[in-house]
């Protein structure tokens, strides 16, 4: 499995990417995206929608079945991939890259801060080794 090492994880198997000080973006990972098979449908956060940490803010449904996306960071939907909506395979195809999902502008601290409160790539291995 592709586990980049500049990305932070959860153990729902999101990943998060910092993009600015106060912005991160989500996607799933590589494992989870393998785990569902074919991906047929994404459903995105609403823009502007504010997500709290460990709720789910959007579903992911593959040929095998439905799997819920878990905000990471609380904050709010700064942009989402419509890209999605037409090309959900992308999903498959891309995680890491064209398949990410959202962006999340975040509350009152820095997305570094905040950032080590997941886990980090070797982290992120031994969960999915397990």
């Amino acid at each position: 499995m592709n586990v980049p090492g500049d990305l932070r994880y959860t153990s729902e198997h999101e990943w998060v990417a910092v993009r600015s000080s106060d912005v991160v973006r989500v996607g799933i990972t590589d494992y989870a995206q393998d785990a569902l098979g074919d991906v047929v449908f994404v459903e995105l956060p609403d823009l502007g929608a504010h997500v709290t940490s460990g709720e789910m803010f959007g579903e992911v449904e593959s040929t095998k079945s439905v799997s819920e996306i878990y905000a990471p960071l609380a904050g709010t939907v700064s942009a989402v991939n419509d890209q999605l909506v037409e090309n959900p395979a992308l999903l498959n195809d891309d995680p890491y890259g064209e398949g990410w999902i959202c962006e999340v502008r975040l509350e009152g601290a820095d997305a570094t801060e905040l950032m080590v409160s997941l886990l980090d790539a070797s982290g992120y291995q031994a969960l999915i080794e397990g």
